[in-house]
């Protein structure tokens, strides 16, 4: 019960950053079109410095074995969901169908799910949570990527994950974490600044996009409502139920069903522009399952706290 009502707290703290995002668009503050250049500095810079200095503590088995069950534990909850998905869109392809899966396999995690383990598990969480990042972010851009983009060309997907900062920052944490590489003051404290930036950017980066989405048609489109089900409801339900049948526990387990509880990937709104998809529906599916996640986000962590 605790957790969950740190969780409502910590939800309503990131919605009041999120409506800051939304109102300083609205007023003229900040253009719409900076959420680019925004969203650019958090994926390149304040991530990456946020998982490196996740990593910055005392070499612990016990940690490094969580650690290693937060990666098996990642891999079987994305590869859960990309079933649940695939079973459930096999008979219903049309122009919404790659953007639905894309949205409904890969969650926010690194814009609302951070912020949120931060606040809860602290630096010890968010080990566990680069974790998560690091398969999410494999998976995104290669199997993700196909499905938006109807390319499986490995020179493509190659360049793309040879494109992503996360993936560096991981094997640099793990370098720091594993060999106990002593980093100077002067280099972590940089780091420790750059990632408390993490928390107000994502929520001002999601406020701006809200603020640019039509809220009043979003709630009234049925398969985004569908869509908020599968990827708020019964993804982490299902996750939950294997991680207890087969016996996962503890903090390493309950950050990835955290993780797993978040909206959608903020990327996808990105990848429907790209390729050309229903902008529209993208975008109000990564507003709705936002919104939604006040209510969600404090409902899992009452669950896993009853249960894990």
């Amino acid at each position: 019960m605790e957790l969950a009502l740190i969780t409502a707290q910590q939800v309503a703290v990131l919605f009041l950053l999120i409506g800051t995002g939304a109102v300083a668009v609205k007023t003229g503050v900040l253009k719409p079109e900076s959420k680019q250049v925004l969203s650019n500095l958090l994926v390149y810079l304040v991530v990456p410095a946020m998982i490196i200095h996740s990593y910055m503590m005392d070499f612990s088995m016990e940690i490094l074995h969580n650690l290693l069950t937060a990666f098996g534990l990642s891999i079987l909850a994305i590869l859960l969901g990309t079933v649940i998905t695939l079973l459930l869109t096999a008979r219903h392809k049309d122009q919404r169908t790659p953007i639905f899966r894309f949205a409904c396999i890969f969650s926010n995690a690194a814009y609302m799910g951070f912020p949120l383990i931060s606040a809860l598990f602290g630096s010890e969480g968010l080990l566990y949570a680069s974790a998560y990042v690091t398969v999410f972010n494999i998976l995104l851009w290669t199997m993700g990527y196909g499905f938006v983009s109807g390319s499986s060309n490995p020179k493509d997907v190659a360049r793309s994950l040879l494109h992503t900062p996360v993936l560096y920052a991981m094997v640099i944490g793990l370098a720091v974490y594993l060999l106990q590489i002593p980093v100077p003051t002067l280099i972590a404290q940089p780091l420790e600044l750059l990632a408390g930036m993490n928390t107000p950017l994502s929520m001002l980066i999601t406020g701006m996009l809200i603020a640019a989405g039509n809220v009043r048609s979003i709630v009234s489109n049925v398969h985004i409502w569908k869509l908020a089900a599968v990827r708020m409801l019964l993804i982490p339900a299902v996750c939950l139920a294997v991680f207890g049948l087969l016996g996962f526990q503890g903090m390493s387990a309950q950050v990835v069903v955290l993780l797993e509880c978040c909206p959608a990937a903020a990327i996808t709104s990105v990848f429907a522009v790209q390729f050309g998809h229903d902008e529209s529906f993208a975008a109000g599916s990564v507003v709705l399952t936002t919104l939604l996640s006040i209510i969600f986000l404090p409902l899992c962590a009452l669950i896993i706290t009853m249960v894990m």
